[in-house]
């Protein structure tokens, strides 16, 4: 249980350093990546595909960040705050202007030999959509 948690703990210091690599590095190479409200995509390259993308339109950091996970360390889960800038505007979403917003947010996560195999985001889109005046 306990290296579950720190392998999300890394992950998330990581995502916080904006340390690419290191997060594309904790992850299987068939990882499943469930996107927010959206689809899921597979593979370490479509994972920092992701990351490229979303590193173009916000800055983000996770604070009061929770870690939990079950008995074996093959299911983890986290739950944390987002405090944001919208940078650049994203595909389909509402013009950015460096609109700052809070947002809580958690994630489910699948372990498997030491790595993260799967990682599905939820957080409340219609909520961030009110925060950047969309």
């Amino acid at each position: 249980m306990q290296a579950a948690i720190d392998l999300i703990r890394a992950y998330y210091a990581a995502f916080n350093a904006r340390d690419r690599a290191a997060m594309t590095a904790l992850l299987t190479d068939d990882v499943a990546h469930d996107l927010n409200q959206s689809g899921r995509e597979t593979g370490r390259e479509a994972f920092a595909a992701f990351m490229t993308r979303m590193d173009a339109s916000y800055r983000e950091e996770l604070r009061d960040i929770v870690i939990m996970a079950n008995e074996d360390g093959t299911r983890a889960a986290a739950e944390y705050v987002v405090h944001g800038e919208y940078i650049a505007t994203d595909s389909g979403l509402p013009e950015a202007n460096g609109q700052r917003y809070v947002l809580p947010g958690g994630a489910f996560f699948e372990l498997r030999g030491g790595s993260i195999a799967r990682i599905t985001n939820y957080y409340d889109l219609q909520d961030w959509i009110r925060q950047v005046g969309g």
